[in-house]
């Protein structure tokens, strides 16, 4: 919201598997999301748990550490979490607008 976004919160969900609703004044992204264990590092597997709901980026927080990734959203049932389309950022200003700007 620092950087000039719209943030929006659903207020029903009704099966689409969004978390938050994202504008910068022309384009919407529906976003999902998660955390993951950094213990078990950035090699880690994640899993489709959206099926083929429309959602544009997952967003993976580190619960225990000071990093994350954005991923396009897959319809695999699974993947790298470090994959090379994933984003990592760290959670410094800046960081997450830089690597979604990289992802988009």
């Amino acid at each position: 919201m620092q950087d000039g976004w719209q943030v929006f919160t659903p207020i029903l969900d009704h099966g689409h598997k969004t978390d938050v609703l994202i504008s910068d004044g022309k384009r919407y992204f529906r976003i999902q999301i998660k955390t993951v264990d950094a213990n078990k590092g950035k090699k880690q597997e994640i899993f489709n748990v959206w099926g083929e709901c429309k959602i544009d980026f997952v967003i993976y927080f580190a619960r225990n550490g000071e990093w994350g990734f954005i991923v396009p959203a897959f319809y695999e049932n699974k993947k790298v979490l470090n994959d090379p389309e994933h984003k990592m950022f760290l959670l410094k200003k800046n960081e997450f607008l830089t690597a979604f700007h990289m992802v988009d």
